[in-house]
């Protein structure tokens, strides 16, 4: 199967002041997003295996394009996820979001070892979906728990689905609740 894709997006987010607190270097966070036409739209197919198989198409474009959105930036947290249009099912976005897709984003990406984080639903067009996000390599960095709010226009078209790769360089501005830092699974990671 041959994913028609439609359109693409790159979101890019810079913020160097949350609360009062201003830092040198601004948190990047990135947003890809490829819309696809849904090739099962208004039909109930059993077996999603073509267009999981078919979602490894995805995985170089949208990884090249998170690559140059991030820019001299390193990423440090991920997500996923996916917008159905109404003649669609959220299985046609988790068949898309599967480790076919999502394994080789973490090899483009320089690596990465915790799961990713995800959200599917369906939407009209102008829908929106919070992207959950938590860091690479160990899900407990409890300050790279975090997220992106998109609200694509014209998206999803009825008979579209949005898949949606987000990025971060960095854990929240002012984080304070503890737990393993980013930097210790860094060190950790290095002596394994």
């Amino acid at each position: 199967m041959n994913l028609n894709i439609r359109r693409t997006w790159s979101i890019v987010e810079d913020k160097s002041e949350h609360a009062g607190r201003r830092i040198a270097v601004p948190v990047r966070k990135v947003a890809i997003v490829a819309v696809l036409e849904n090739p099962y739209a208004l039909q109930h197919v059993e077996d999603l295996g073509p267009l999981i198989e078919a979602s490894a198409e995805l995985d170089t474009m949208m990884g090249k394009m998170a690559l140059q959105a991030l820019g001299s930036f390193e990423a440090q947290s991920y997500g996923k996820g996916g917008l159905v249009g109404l003649h669609g099912e959220v299985e046609h976005a988790a068949a898309l979001l599967s480790t076919t897709y999502a394994n080789p984003l973490r090899d483009v990406i320089g690596g990465g070892k915790a799961w990713i984080s995800s959200m599917v639903k369906m939407a009209s067009p102008g829908g929106q979906i919070d992207i959950p996000m938590n860091h690479r390599n160990e899900i407990y960095v409890r300050s790279h728990y975090d997220g992106m709010t998109l609200m694509l226009q014209d998206t999803p078209m009825p008979d579209e689905v949005a898949i949606i790769f987000c990025l971060a360089s960095a854990g929240r501005i002012g984080a304070r609740v503890g737990g393993i830092t980013h930097e210790e699974v860094f060190a950790r990671d290095a002596k394994a």
